[in-house]
């Protein structure tokens, strides 16, 4: 029997990315919604409540409104916006984080999906401070590139449109106040006191990310060098799909560089340890509508059904 799926908010980017993944299987039985009624909350209940899962590709308040229609509960719900990341009656979807994550997506009627910039930030903070490597009280802080697909229609409008702004062509570094709404659920997925200082910008090409953590050698614990870091996340890491720490020197490829679009269109993420021993910075490298968004979203569901994690995505 195929699974019924429902995409509220399909028209988006994210919701169009999950449209794609599930192209080409046989296991998924989409329902649709009428374009003219896709705002409409009596149609949008009724088909949420008729599947067996429904993704939630939305703006925060509409996807509360979407959690607030379901009256069956054999409905999961698998919601992509920011509004429930940091609930505690949700499932945080990032399977990687712990060796009990996966067992709690499996068995939950509601998760979370990451934010994109958070998966690279979590993938990174959480291990060092679940090995011990990072106090809980460092101060944390980050600095990310990403494709212009994650900043909203408008935004997608603006930078691929005839007569985009002269400054759209240069990247621009944007949340300036230290207000980000992916900080949130950084410093609490992470198990973190301090709230990370956190600088994204945003660049003039599609998709694709980097997100990098700078790190004091002397302010961490039982830690002499790159190596010891990168020996930590690899033990960690070990038989995951999604996730490979690189080796050392895996940068000397791209001539040391590391190039933020190069995994654009795949559902992995890289994860790189560089520096020195009295400086070392760990870097994530991912689609932000991959691994960043529409692909966990769908090795979330995944999970939930028992298939092969990496169904209809690019692995």
């Amino acid at each position: 029997m195929k699974t019924k799926v429902f995409i509220d908010g399909s028209e988006g980017t994210t919701g169009l990315r999950i449209y794609e993944r599930f192209e080409k299987r046989d296991d998924i039985e989409l329902i649709h919604i009428d374009p003219e009624l896709r705002k409409d909350p009596v149609e949008r209940g009724r088909l949420i409540n008729s599947s067996d899962i429904t993704f939630l590709c939305l703006p925060d308040a509409a996807s509360r409104e979407s959690v607030s229609l379901v009256d069956n509960p054999n409905v999961r719900i698998i919601d992509t916006s920011t509004a429930h990341r940091t609930n505690d009656s949700w499932t945080y979807g990032f399977p990687e984080l712990n060796a009990s994550q996966r067992d709690r997506i499996a068995a939950s009627h509601r998760i979370a999906v990451p934010g994109c910039y958070a998966t690279g930030f979590i993938a990174i903070a959480a291990p060092m401070v679940q090995s011990g490597i990072l106090s809980d009280d460092y101060p944390v802080s980050a600095f990310a590139l990403s494709g212009y697909s994650g900043a909203g229609k408008k935004a997608i409008a603006v930078y691929e449109g005839d007569d985009k702004p002269v400054d759209f062509n240069a990247p621009r570094e944007y949340a300036l106040t230290q207000q980000h709404k992916h900080i949130p659920e950084m410093q609490k997925i992470s198990g973190l006191k301090r709230t990370p200082l956190f600088s994204p910008v945003v660049d003039d090409y599609y998709s694709g990310m980097f997100v990098t953590l700078p790190f004091y050698t002397d302010m961490l614990n039982g830690v002499k060098g790159p190596d010891d870091v990168r020996d930590m996340f690899k033990k960690h890491y070990q038989n995951e799909r999604f996730i490979k720490v690189m080796d050392k020197g895996a940068e000397d490829e791209y001539n040391g560089f590391i190039s933020a679009n190069v995994l654009s269109g795949y559902d992995g993420l890289e994860l790189f340890v560089t520096g020195n021993d009295e400086r070392i910075v760990v870097t994530t490298r991912f689609d932000n509508l991959g691994k960043g968004a529409s692909g966990a979203a769908i090795q979330c569901m995944n999970i939930v059904l028992g298939c092969e994690e990496d169904k209809g995505l690019n692995i």
